[in-house]
């Protein structure tokens, strides 16, 4: 019955966001329920991991201002080449955007060297940072559950862990070297085979468990200046 209760409250938040740009979405999050709707939002949509230290609700207004950020930054996102761009909730429950890149596309099998074809779209996306600069950033790297030759199940698991961490680091190291500021990426992290996002029993979902998600979310410095009502 508790299940049935959180899935019918899961199922009511989506209906009620769904159609909504990030504004409404801000506004609707943003308020003193915002903790328990974000965490709740978060969990099925988002990162609860990702999201500035703020130590408390953020208001409706100061949601809604963020919200129009994000949505801002999300269709400047949405130009880079192999980018797959989402809305989602952080951990204080506002809107963030997540980019993903599929690792086919940013490295070849094992590798953690980024290819060619990632740069230009590395390229693309540290101008989007830039262009955003008042948004913190977290990069996470990814893999599937495949195993590693001449390896136990958890001695593969583990390699997996570090791969995704170099393949994550990878990405990080190339946008600084484009001039992404180093204070604005807040985290990398490698999860190895966690979260994964599609069936690993299939080659199709292993595809979509390789890969670096990067998370654009509202710094503490943007949340102060949103409630204080001077974000532009």
């Amino acid at each position: 019955m508790k299940k049935i209760k959180v899935f019918s409250l899961a199922l009511c938040l989506t209906m009620v966001v769904a159609g909504c740009n990030n504004t409404q979405k801000g506004a609707a999050i943003g308020t003193g329920a915002g903790a328990l709707v974000g965490a709740i939002v978060g969990k099925l949509a988002g990162n609860t991991a990702v999201g500035a230290a703020v130590g408390g609700a953020v208001g409706a207004g100061a949601g809604a201002v963020i919200g129009k950020k994000m949505d801002k930054a999300k269709a400047e996102a949405e130009a880079v080449k192999n980018a797959q761009v989402e809305s989602v909730t952080d951990a204080n429950g506002l809107q963030a955007v997540k980019v993903t890149f599929d690792s086919g596309i940013l490295f070849s099998t094992g590798s953690s060297t980024l290819a060619p074809e990632a740069k230009t779209s590395l390229q693309q996306f540290s101008q989007v940072l830039k262009n955003n600069s008042g948004c913190d950033v977290a990069i996470q790297g990814y893999t599937d559950n495949a195993g590693w030759k001449n390896s136990t199940a958890a001695q593969s698991v583990e390699k997996n862990k570090a791969l995704s961490l170099d393949r994550a680091t990878s990405v990080s190291s190339y946008l600084l070297g484009l001039g992404v500021p180093s204070s604005q990426i807040k985290s990398v992290d490698g999860l190895g085979e966690a979260n994964p996002v599609a069936d690993n029993s299939t080659a199709a979902g292993k595809a979509q468990n390789r890969r670096v998600e990067v998370y654009m979310y509202a710094s503490q410095e943007m949340i102060k200046a949103a409630e204080n009502g001077t974000l532009q």
